[in-house]
């Protein structure tokens, strides 16, 4: 007999260790175990075989996940049972009780069976479970679900085992995967608000940091926002014109995008930063390869995260994939300032402008085309009102009013005549 090196291990009797041991070879090389063999590999031989025989199957079978049996066969002679495994094919191979950590997952390391790293069983998982990290099985087996069927209920969608399952939160083999930690209780990922003074990071106004359930922290994150978001009333003539900072929907639908496309298997936190003329959201993860910037408010979409997308969809939180983005810039078609996407390698940015936010005046804004062509139609018309502005430049009549606003702070014309009911505006000239 050989002595015990990475592939060979020796027991002299059935002991409940015998179940790391087969773990252990089959998350390494394979090997085998040998009972009734002292551990210099002499025999010894075994009272009740087949008694031995049963303990031992009963173990593997009932101690080990996932299923590690068919990798897994035996041999009895005269002296004592020769258990040969081989490595799986589903790495790794963990005891259900303490979970997929160090304690849980063991390895072969010379002739000793260890506790893996971190670092090892992340590899495994990789390797096994591929690239996709909501695909993936979930470090974290001890998982609850009460916000995720809480709002399943309130958008009355099933939350049972079975959905589970179809939509990807436990796999083929049992376990939660990534995509189930992500709508756990447990989710470690969080999204942090910083709401500052003037247009520069400097002084805070406040801060929040939401946790939980990526969707709860959907729903917290939406009405935090919206307490941040003023409703500012002008006047045209007699007509109050009311006007969030950000149109409720912009906020909502940049708020998904956040949390649907960001690449999870960082550890940071969506990052919400509010300014007195803007909102941005920061996520990790830049764009899918083969995309651009500009792809994006085409409608062109590659999720990241389909299976987390796809509980977004079942829910009617989200209409289809890709069009978040190009009902956003919908909203700002009227508006001078647009949002703005930045990305990087690792990251990406979504600035919304203020709408109610009173920008300074530049030399550049006072030659804009629409101011032009409204100069121009004065040049040949007596006077105009709000209403000939919103046909001649085709914009709404908030837009029309801002725009009318803009050119009396300006100086470029005045009302003609006074009288709160007055609607006409000349030139100064």
């Amino acid at each position: 007999m050989m002595h015990e090196n990475n592939n060979i291990e020796y027991k002299r009797e059935y002991t409940s260790d015998i179940k790391k041991e087969v773990m252990a070879f089959a998350n390494s090389d394979g090997g085998v175990i040998y009972v009734g063999w002292d551990d210099d590999g002499n025999p010894y031989p075994l009272t009740d075989i087949d008694r031995t025989l049963t303990q031992i199957t009963n173990s593997i079978r009932d101690s080990i996940l996932p299923d590690v049996t068919m990798f897994v066969g035996y041999e009895v002679n005269a002296n004592g049972i020769v258990i040969t495994v081989q490595e799986g094919t589903h790495k790794p191979y963990f005891l259900p009780e303490k979970g997929l950590k160090p304690s849980g997952v063991y390895v072969r390391q010379g002739a000793s069976s260890v506790p893996a790293s971190f670092d090892q069983i992340r590899e495994m998982i990789k390797l096994t479970d591929g690239d996709k990290f909501e695909a993936a099985r979930s470090l974290s087996q001890e998982l609850t679900f009460s916000a995720a069927a809480e709002e399943f209920s309130r958008c009355g969608v099933e939350f049972g085992e079975n959905q589970m399952r179809t939509l990807g939160i436990i796999g083929t083999d049992e376990l939660y995967t990534n995509l189930g930690l992500l709508l756990s209780d447990q989710c470690a990922h969080t999204v942090k608000f910083a709401i500052f003074n003037g247009t520069k990071k400097g002084e805070f106004k406040t801060r929040k940091e939401i946790d939980g359930s990526v969707l709860r922290q959907m729903r917290y994150a939406f009405d935090f926002l919206s307490l941040s978001n003023n409703l500012a009333a002008t006047f045209s003539g007699l007509d109050r014109i009311e006007q969030y900072d950000y149109p409720e929907e912009v906020v909502r639908e940049a708020m998904l995008n956040s949390i649907i496309h960001r690449d999870y298997a960082f550890s940071g936190s969506i990052i919400v930063n509010l300014y007195d003329d803007r909102m941005e959201f920061v996520s990790l993860g830049g764009l899918m390869p083969g995309l651009r910037a500009e792809d994006l408010f085409l409608g062109i979409s590659q999720p990241r995260n389909e299976k987390l997308a796809n509980v977004f969809y079942r829910l009617k939180h989200i209409e289809s994939y890709g069009t978040g983005l190009r009902r956003i810039m919908q909203y700002y078609e009227n508006f001078d300032i647009k949002p703005e996407i930045e990305t990087t390698h690792g990251a990406f940015m979504l600035t919304l402008p203020n709408m109610n936010y009173v920008r300074p005046l530049t030399s550049k804004r006072r030659q804009k085309a629409q101011h032009k062509i409204i100069v121009e139609y004065l040049r040949h018309h007596p006077f105009i009102t709000n209403e000939i502005v919103q046909e001649l430049l085709s914009v709404k009549q908030t837009r029309a009013y801002t725009i009318i606003r803009e050119m009396i702070n300006e100086g470029i014309i005045i009302k003609n005549g006074s009288g709160k009911e007055n609607n006409e505006y000349v030139l100064t000239e």
